[in-house]
């Protein structure tokens, strides 16, 4: 059997993947023929997309995506996704073509050579630093144990992104399968949980009278929601939602506490700062979390850590008292058996009030009737009209800070971005990669939203051909603020509103985008004012209700801001200054 057809077959047959992410190239046609001969694929019109919607399609699968690349150009293009899939723990497999082993700079390491053979690329050295194993594969019998460990070490552990790079001379060897080398080793994945311990936690929630729980995604990766919910009722426990972990809590939970961050929402952050017991359950409280001024987070609380990444536990901003180094597949189930109910009734209903006191509706009038539409209300509104069957992804910027804040979250809803690498043009492919699984899996129930800001469509806008030519029923919403909102903020607070590459003025302009639509053929709609709440309810109802791919372009207010947020001040000798981590702006 042909190397790349033994790929082919056995991702097909033993790991069961339906799908595949595939743009062609010379030095990948025999991968790229094999995979079309076993397994379904979708192309997409530059490589950086392409590993998005891969992403996308792993996200709501929950398990490994895969995506064949050629040589050179090709496996560079897609950086920007692997990196992302790297610190946002995403399972991708990624199998490029490379020319023959003999003219790439590999077969001649002691000359130190920039390139040997055409469009060649030392892409392992590339991808080593965000990749969770990465391998030349230079011998044919090799195959078999390259591609089972780079899987295994995809889905096991910490998730993330793995690559082989397969030279034409490999891909095209004929191998008798009884001599392949086998994968065997061991990894270990965290399931050994020290019972002391667990009893240690247990003493501490109940000595503790205002213990809130930090929800990562984590508990989505460990397949563990169910139990994480009988755990949280069994407690009596306010918890914290995350970046990553947005859409594990529904907005209307009685335990849903808020959304922490230098963009969260006023009562988590206040709810974290009050709190003095923290567990933190599968997240890397990254600094967008947490805040330049880590020393302050949960200044009053003791704190016990829970992550299967020892190396997210010791870092050296967010200090545990406890540090458990375990999988939440098997801390959460012992946890949840040895646990009794806290006695948390009256700081779950001082919680309830912090929310109820700092909803981002008290603080400014974000109804802007027969003017521009503030992001804040449209987001609220279109988020409350989504039933639980929808998938959000969103892009960067003002779609998912604003998603984050003042987005609703039903039970089982799946909304959703990067935000480690927390790139422009992320919302479209990925987007793309969720409808992708939904046809392969049959899901016609679930039906898939992108939103995206002007700035970040236009970074990966030649996807709307992947759109249509799918035919995709995606409902895109535009954010549309005439430039990069995220950067002139920044410059108005630091530079005295000296605006460079970020506004029209500047440089960065952009397209009539219901005229975009009709060139790609895909039908569009513009909102940019409505009368009362029915009237906007009944356009964003019309792009929901669609059968079809739609593009909403919703022209939003000037120079509006996120608020609340943590803002840094600049002292004179230049130093920036974080606030503590409740002194959100405006201040109150």
């Amino acid at each position: 059997m042909k190397v790349s057809d033994y790929i082919a077959k056995r991702l097909k047959e033993v790991y069961e993947i339906k799908n595949i992410f595939l743009i062609s190239g010379g030095g990948a046609m025999h991968l790229n023929d094999s995979f079309g001969k076993y397994i379904k694929y979708t192309t997409a019109h530059n490589e950086q997309a392409l590993s998005m919607m891969a992403e996308g399609y792993a996200r709501v699968n929950q398990k490994l995506a895969v995506v064949n690349v050629t040589t050179g150009p090709g496996g560079l293009n897609c950086l920007n996704g692997v990196f992302g899939q790297w610190t946002d723990s995403v399972p991708v497999l990624y199998i490029s073509g490379q020319v023959k082993f003999e003219t790439t700079v590999y077969s001649c390491r002691e000359l130190n050579l920039r390139q040997l053979g055409d469009q060649e690329t030392d892409i392992i050295s590339a991808v080593k630093p965000f990749t969770k194993y990465s391998v030349i594969i230079t011998n044919p019998y090799d195959i078999k144990y390259h591609l089972d460990k780079a899987v295994y070490l995809a889905m096991h552990g910490r998730f993330g992104p793995v690559w082989l790079d397969i030279p034409m001379n490999v891909q095209s060897a004929m191998i008798e399968e009884e001599k392949l080398k086998d994968f065997n080793e061991n990894v270990d994945d965290c399931e050994n949980i020290d019972t002391e311990q667990i009893n240690k936690v247990i003493d501490k929630l109940n000595n503790s009278k205002k213990p809130i729980i930090i929800a990562g995604y984590g508990i989505r990766l460990s397949k563990q929601e169910d139990n994480f919910y009988k755990l949280i009722y069994k407690l009596n426990i306010p918890i914290l939602s995350t970046f990553c972990g947005a859409d594990i809590m529904p907005s209307n939970h009685n335990l849903c506490a808020g959304r922490i961050g230098n963009l969260g929402q006023r009562a988590g952050n206040i709810i974290l700062q009050e709190s003095d017991l923290i567990l933190s359950l599968g997240t890397r409280n990254s600094i967008f979390q947490v805040s330049y001024n880590y020393e302050n987070f949960g200044k009053n609380a003791y704190k016990i850590g829970v992550d299967i990444d020892n190396s997210e536990l010791n870092k050296k901003t967010v200090k545990f008292d406890i540090s458990i180094n375990a999988d939440l597949k098997y801390f959460i189930p012992q946890l949840l058996e040895k646990c009794e109910k806290l006695n948390t009734e009256k700081w779950v209903e001082k919680c309830k009030i912090y929310n109820d006191k700092f909803s981002f509706k008290n603080t400014k009038e974000y109804n802007t009737k027969n003017k521009k539409i503030n992001p804040y209300y449209f987001v609220n509104k279109l988020t409350k009209l989504m039933n639980k069957n929808y998938i959000m992804i969103t892009g960067n910027g003002s779609a998912c800070n604003i998603a984050y804040q003042a987005g609703e979250v039903k039970k089982g809803q799946r909304i959703f971005w990067n935000k480690g690498c927390a790139s422009m043009g992320y919302g479209l492919p990925a987007s793309i990669g969720a409808c992708i699984y939904n046809g392969i899996y049959n899901n016609k129930k679930n039906k898939v939203i992108c939103l995206d800001g002007d700035g970040s469509i236009m970074m990966n806008i030649q996807e709307l051909q992947t759109i249509k030519h799918y035919n995709l029923p995606i409902k895109v919403f535009i954010l549309n603020n005439d430039g990069y909102i995220s950067i002139k903020q920044t410059q108005n607070n630091f530079f005295e509103g000296h605006m460079v590459g970020s506004s029209r003025n500047s440089g960065v302009s952009m397209p009539d985008f219901n005229k975009v639509a009709k060139a790609f053929g895909i039908e569009s709609v513009k909102i940019s004012r409505y009368t009362d709440d029915k009237d906007l309810e009944k356009q964003i109802n019309a792009v929901l209700e669609s059968e079809k791919a739609i593009i909403c372009n919703v022209i939003l207010e000037d120079d509006y801001i996120f608020i609340p947020k943590l803002l840094a001040k600049k002292l004179d000798d230049g130093t920036m200054v974080s606030p503590s981590f409740e002194n959100m702006y405006p201040f109150i």
